[in-house]
């Protein structure tokens, strides 16, 4: 690390958005703290982020692990990493009825989209606080407006980080540190094959919205920057949010199961 860039650390580091947050953040004179469970993509986006100048620690990390995010947060303070810029950008999902879930998987989820960004966050903030600067930016949903019927717990999760950002958000005013939340809608990302969504509505059809990761990283890091509390990525998302926030569930719920059942 060069010591006059901020440092950004970006969980999820290994592909998807937040391989390519990782790319914004680097154009845009950052340095960097990869963090995924695989390591060799990581140590490739960190070769990759040399061209853009960006000096890259890659630590390997299971989120999915009780405790995992507070050993992140030892090995951050033991190498001397000061963080700037957390995005708490890693996420699981799984589709299909609750009660039919992996109970191991619905663990895993709670733990990757509700405890480490949690965990996290509560590390990190404090010395931000302290310095009078810092940018948070979680990474959620368009699932967290609503119950989300065949992804139950998934939209549960994303509607905590919503509500969690928030909340620390206004807790933060005056600090210099902000927080944003970031909800993009479908993308093109490896999660849809791991959370069995890639044949719904959401993906497919005339209807299908879809985004690249790129796109959303774009977003992401302008939103983050310009200390916005919470940015829906694309305006079709913003109209989808509008009507599942003001319709009445009765209405929205089996609307929502029809969009996330998976097609044949």
């Amino acid at each position: 690390m060069t010591g006059t860039r901020p440092l950004a650390l970006v969980t999820g580091a290994s592909s998807g958005i937040g391989a390519d947050l990782a790319r914004e953040l680097a154009r845009h004179d950052h340095d960097l703290v990869l963090t995924a469970r695989r390591t060799a993509p990581m140590q490739a986006l960190a070769e990759e982020l040399k061209a853009a100048g960006a000096a890259s620690t890659v630590i390997a990390a299971d989120l999915s692990k009780p405790g995992a995010a507070a050993e992140l947060a030892f090995e951050l303070e033991t190498r001397g990493l000061a963080v700037d810029v957390l995005v708490n950008n890693a996420g699981l999902g799984a589709g299909g009825p609750f009660h039919e879930s992996d109970p191991l998987r619905v663990s895993e989820m709670l733990q990757v989209n509700v405890v480490a960004p949690t965990e996290l966050t509560r590390a990190l903030l404090p010395a931000m606080i302290r310095r009078g600067r810092g940018r948070v930016l979680m990474v959620s949903s368009t699932a967290a407006f609503q119950p989300g019927p065949t992804m139950a717990v998934y939209s549960a999760t994303k509607a905590f980080e919503l509500s969690f950002g928030e909340a620390i958000s206004h807790e933060l005013r005056g600090t210099g540190v902000t927080v944003t939340t970031l909800c993009p809608g479908p993308t093109h990302t490896g999660f849809t094959d791991v959370a069995n969504t890639g044949k719904s509505v959401l993906f497919v059809g005339p209807m299908a919205n879809v985004m690249t990761s790129a796109e959303v990283a774009r977003h992401g890091y302008r939103a983050m920057m310009a200390g916005k509390r919470v940015h829906v990525v694309g305006f079709a998302n913003k109209l989808v949010v509008a009507s599942g926030r003001f319709s009445p569930h009765a209405i929205s719920m089996p609307v929502t199961a029809a969009i996330l059942r998976p097609g044949k």
